[in-house]
């Protein structure tokens, strides 16, 4: 019988995830079976509960519940907890697996994300400025992995000032602010901005100052499948832009390896997701 594999979000049926996971699965001859299942906001546990009864295997975690599955892989009853230095500095899981009592937390964002800038879009970040928007569960998968491919500095702005400062205090030399405080900044422009937030889906922009892009700036939206207000914010300040379909693919093919014990090619999935337009989020 095929082990069994899950993304878990609110929502989650627009989710690429399972057709990614299939691919992989074919391209590497492994016997998988990979579902989307939406967990309501307040049962996020008992999902997990019941998917592990059913003989779940491991589960890819998304909005809302990246901060919410770090609690539940550590501890509770009939968890033996073990949790990656990168989910413990995130604060926050994306990739669980299960082994009988044993829940195994990681986090994969991070990885994808630079993967995908440097990989795939041939952004080179090493000594460069980045701006890190958002707070939450996405962004917090992101900040070590920048930090390891050799920038110069990293700003992480959020709309809940105290947000940002708490997620910068648990990395050497990152600083944290409100969209305000890059305002008031006379030399606030980075070479990298990335939009970690959920704005983009409700078509909203984040209060951000177009002086904060550099001349000849990369800007990455973490949402895909649309061309949000900040992509086109960034395109009329003259930034080169794109979403973030790659980080999709990339945080996949890394979360399968953690699973598989086997990396997949990424490029053909990703080559695919691009053609039917990869819609969702």
């Amino acid at each position: 019988m095929a082990d069994r594999y899950a993304v878990i979000g609110h929502p989650v049926s627009h989710s690429r995830s399972p057709r990614i996971h299939q691919a992989f699965a074919r391209a590497t001859g492994q016997d998988i079976e990979y579902i989307a299942l939406e967990a309501p906001l307040d049962g996020f546990a008992r999902t997990l509960d019941d998917f592990r009864k059913r003989g779940g295997k491991g589960a890819n975690i998304t909005l809302p519940f990246k901060e919410q599955a770090l609690a539940y892989c550590a501890g509770g009853a009939g968890k033996v907890p073990s949790i990656s230095e990168r989910a413990l500095r995130a604060g926050a899981v994306n990739t669980l697996s299960f082994a009988g009592e044993r829940c195994s937390g990681d986090n994969t964002d991070g990885v994808g994300l630079v993967r995908d800038l440097t990989g795939n879009l041939g952004v080179a970040l090493r000594g460069k400025r980045v701006l890190l928007m958002g707070a939450g569960g996405a962004a917090r998968g992101a900040v070590q992995s920048l930090l390891d491919a050799g920038i110069d500095a990293l700003v992480i702005a959020n709309r809940t000032a105290g947000k940002a400062h708490e997620l910068a205090a648990r990395f050497a030399g990152v600083r944290g602010c409100g969209y305000p405080d890059l305002r008031a900044q006379s030399t606030g422009a980075f070479d990298v901005v990335v939009n970690a937030t959920s704005a983009g889906l409700k078509d909203e922009l984040p209060a951000l100052p177009e002086g904060c892009f550099a001349p000849g700036a990369f800007a990455y939206d973490m949402v895909y499948g649309r061309e949000t207000p900040f992509m086109a914010l960034a395109r009329r300040c003259g930034a080169r832009v794109s979403d973030g379909v790659g980080m999709l693919v990339e945080q996949a093919a890394e979360s399968f390896r953690v699973w598989r014990g086997v990396m997949p090619e990424t490029a053909a999935v990703l080559a695919e997701l691009r053609q039917l337009g990869h819609g969702g989020a």
